[in-house]
Formats: C-alpha cells, sequence, structure tokens
C-alpha cells in the first residue's frame, strides 16, 4: 500500500480534461511489494467521469488503473486488491460493478455465463459514464503498459519511449 503515498503528490500537478478526452492513468506493481507506480495520462477511452481498473496488463499484469478522478481511482484499485485481481468500475466514490478473476488475476473460477455477464456488466457501466466510451475500454487498458510495442507505454516504473527504447518524462523540460 505504500503507492498511495506517491499519488498524493501526483495528484497535485496531474489535471484531467473530459473536453480532450484525457483521464489519469497508473500503472502499479503488484507481484513483489515494490511500491512502483507508473503515473501518466491516457486519450481516447471517453470517460466523463468515474475510473477504471484491471489486473489484466500485458505482459506483467500489474494493476493499471484509468478515470477522471482520483478518489474513483483509489477505489477501484483498491477494490481489485482486495478480491486478487480483476476488473472494477468505479463511479461516485463506489465500485459500480467488477468482474473478479481471482486466479492470477488472469482468470475465473466461475461458470462462463457468469464470467459473460459480469463482463458485460463492466463494459456497460463504463459506457454510462461518458458519451463517447469506446467499445472495449478494458482491451485498450490492458495494452497501454505493454513496453514492446509503440510508441509511449507506461510500466510501474514509469513512462517508457518505446522507439527509443528509454524512460522519458511526463512532463516537457
Amino acid at each position: 500500500m505504500a503507492w498511495f503515498k506517491v499519488w498524493k503528490s501526483f495528484i497535485l500537478l496531474a489535471v484531467v480534461d473530459a473536453q480532450r478526452d484525457l483521464a489519469k492513468l497508473a500503472v502499479i506493481e503488484r507481484h513483489h511489494r515494490t511500491g512502483n507506480i507508473g503515473l501518466g495520462f491516457v486519450q481516447g477511452l471517453g470517460l466523463e467521469r468515474g475510473a477504471i481498473a484491471s489486473s489484466v496488463a500485458h505482459d506483467s499484469h500489474n494493476l493499471v488503473v484509468a478515470g477522471m478522478n482520483d478518489i474513483d481511482m483509489l477505489v477501484a484499485a483498491k477494490y481489485i486488491t482486495s478480491i486478487g485481481g480483476g476488473l472494477a468500475v468505479a463511479d461516485n466514490e463506489k465500485i459500480a460493478t467488477s468482474l473478479p478473476l481471482p486466479i492470477a488475476g488472469l482468470m475465473s473460477n466461475q461458470p462462463i455465463e457468469s464470467v459473460i455477464s459480469d463482463l458485460t456488466a463492466v463494459n456497460q457501466a463504463c459506457f454510462k459514464m461518458g458519451n463517447n466510451v469506446i467499445k472495449d475500454p478494458f482491451m485498450l487498458l490492458s495494452f497501454l503498459s505493454l513496453p514492446v510495442i509503440p510508441s509511449l507505454k507506461l510500466t510501474d516504473k514509469g513512462l517508457v519511449d518505446v522507439d527509443k527504447f528509454q524512460f522519458t518524462s511526463l512532463w516537457a523540460d
């Protein structure tokens, strides 16, 4: 839970902008308790409020959370942590719905009908949080931390310029 301390400094520096479809993004290391957290922005989710979080995040499968306010992002991140992984949607400071994935944060032990129902519910909850939410926001979220495909990716260690194969600053120098 040390990553919550890092988050506090980001709250003061980063501002979302629904008009420009700009949300906050965090990648939180979830396997070795390192406390590593990468912070950045994402454009293209279409969210106007709330937050989404997922432990399905190629290749490291860290916790990835994107949102339009810090409280909903924290609610979603804490919830995913408490259930051992999965997908979650937070809105108005509470979990709207989720898809628990208790097997390594990647797989369910429930019948396929239940998984399909929960997946449909998380996607529908996302659509209610904006007028132009993309078709599958969790699929996009799962690739934002994959630092082997171009061009900028966010890892638990920071922002990576994949084309230059080096870390880069979120803030212009």
